[in-house]
């Protein structure tokens, strides 16, 4: 179902937010303008030769930090007495019932992306969000959620262009449901649907393309197929790999959609999975793709089967995580906290990654930093403007209380031979060795985290704005 359009022009605001600046591709991109002309082969190529190694050569020539592609909606949250029905037919019922009861604002959150961009925000990066929404209450809604966190905005598509059928520029909606048992179920447009919302979109914007070529990250995520055609998608990795822009790729529930997908899904797949930089993965998604079940034996042939992969991050829920290098293997147990809702809990932990990998941290340091804001987004009641704060961070990484598991670790690593170095981080006071695992002790690493935690508020009123300004022009 869909819901009335109250105007199809661009929003004014919409407008102030549009990423622009006055320099021609070629200048951004040091002479070469990608132009959707470059093929698969001819990248695989380059890639191979280190042609391509992500922002490490082109890192004088961004103004953002991050840009996230696609994957902007409205979540609708509520309490219900049960979850959505599992047949489509009775689920699409449900999901009309939903819409007709029009529900107040209250219930209203930024939602899918957002979570990532807000948490990112907080961190202190400057971020865009390259993405849809439409030009009534729910699109203006999260325009204002946007520009109160700071987070800068690229439509989708060229103004002149919104003046066409009004239900194709609606905002999307998600229902999140949560039932007595703190259960969720998500319901939305897409799960009744062949095509991309947005199947109308094919080509990449120059605005668009511009703000990819100035971020140093692109973050995409399978829930972007339900939104855009897998050859739009795969042009934004394309103009994100010849920019030397890092891609950062999260496959999601929607991995095993992909994976048995159309010829079309099947190929974007794969290329995401070959040539993205980092991988983001919880263990079953891993093994959804792989069909390994030991995550690090998942990662490792991730890593041996792509071309330009340099991290494979394994989420294991209260377990904690993994970093997955050619070399290396950093374990890091997750934070122990009295969980509320675990929505948004992996898009903040991927922000806080996004941090680590621009900062240069060392692997177990960006995995305590992202096990500590994905907690902190666990102790609040759902996600958006709800996600962690700084404060609540350094409260999880002052108590340092990590849920320690030394036997499940140890079980995981005696699978792989092969690696030299496996580090653990562990509430252990000094370095040490035992077996084959390298501990390294909590208290050291979030003592080194502490001050750069104390020192983003300053930073994000200072060299964050003005790193903004560069890259906003209201029209």
């Amino acid at each position: 179902m869909t819901l009335p359009t109250l105007n199809s022009q661009v929003p004014a605001r919409m407008k102030s937010l549009v990423f622009y600046k006055h320099a021609t591709p070629a200048k951004i991109t040091g002479g070469r303008v990608f132009a959707g002309k470059l093929g698969f082969r001819s990248l695989m190529v380059r890639a191979c030769r280190g042609e391509l190694d992500g922002i490490r050569r082109g890192k004088a020539l961004k103004i953002a930090d991050l840009a996230t592609l696609s994957n902007l909606c409205v979540d609708i949250v509520l309490n219900v007495p049960s979850l959505p029905p599992a047949q489509k037919e009775e689920r699409q019922a449900y999901m009309e019932g939903l819409v007709a009861s029009a529900p107040d604002k209250k219930y209203w959150e930024a939602g899918g992306n957002c979570n990532l961009v807000i948490a990112a925000a907080r961190l202190g990066l400057c971020v865009i969000t390259l993405g849809h929404v439409g030009d009534e209450v729910y699109g203006h809604f999260l325009l204002d959620v946007l520009q109160e966190e700071g987070i800068n905005m690229v439509g989708l598509i060229e103004d002149s262009k919104a003046s066409k059928n009004a239900v194709m520029y609606e905002t999307l909606l998600c229902w999140v449901l949560v039932d007595p048992f703190q259960r969720h179920g998500f319901c939305s447009i897409a799960d009744f649907s062949d095509e991309p919302a947005f199947s109308w979109l094919n080509k990449l914007t120059g605005r668009v393309e511009m703000a990819i070529q100035q971020s140093k990250i692109l973050f995409c995520n399978g829930y972007a197929f339900d939104e855009l055609l897998p050859d739009l998608i795969v042009s934004a990795l394309f103009c994100a790999i010849e920019a030397q822009s890092a891609v950062f790729f999260d496959p999601g529930p929607r991995g095993r959609t992909l994976f048995n997908g159309t010829a079309e899904q099947r190929k974007a797949l794969e290329r995401f999975l070959k040539l993205s930089d980092v991988l983001l993965l919880t263990s079953d998604e891993a093994e959804s793709l792989t069909g390994i079940k030991n995550p690090i034996l998942a990662g490792r042939e991730l890593i041996e089967k792509g071309i330009r992969i340099n991290w494979v991050i394994i989420k294991m829920g209260a377990k904690g995580s993994m970093l997955i290098t050619k070399s290396s293997i950093s374990c890091a147990p997750a934070f122990t906290v009295n969980v509320v809702d675990t929505v948004g809990c992996g898009d903040s932990f991927t922000a806080a990654i996004a941090y680590g990998f621009l900062h240069d941290l060392p692997p177990i340091s960006t995995l305590a930093l992202a096990n500590a804001v994905g907690a902190a987004t666990a102790t609040g009641c759902g996600a958006g403007r709800n996600v962690a704060t700084i404060a609540k961070v350094l409260e999880l990484m002052r108590l340092s209380n990590i849920n320690e598991d030394y036997e499940f670790w140890s079980e995981l690593i005696n699978i792989e031979p092969a690696i030299e170095e496996i580090s653990l981080l562990s509430k252990t006071s000094v370095n040490g060795c035992s077996d084959r695992l390298i501990l390294v002790p909590i208290q050291t690493v979030i003592s080194q985290l502490i001050p750069k935690l104390e020192s983003m508020d300053s930073n994000r009123t200072g060299g964050f704005h003005d790193r903004e300004e560069q890259v906003m022009e209201s029209t």
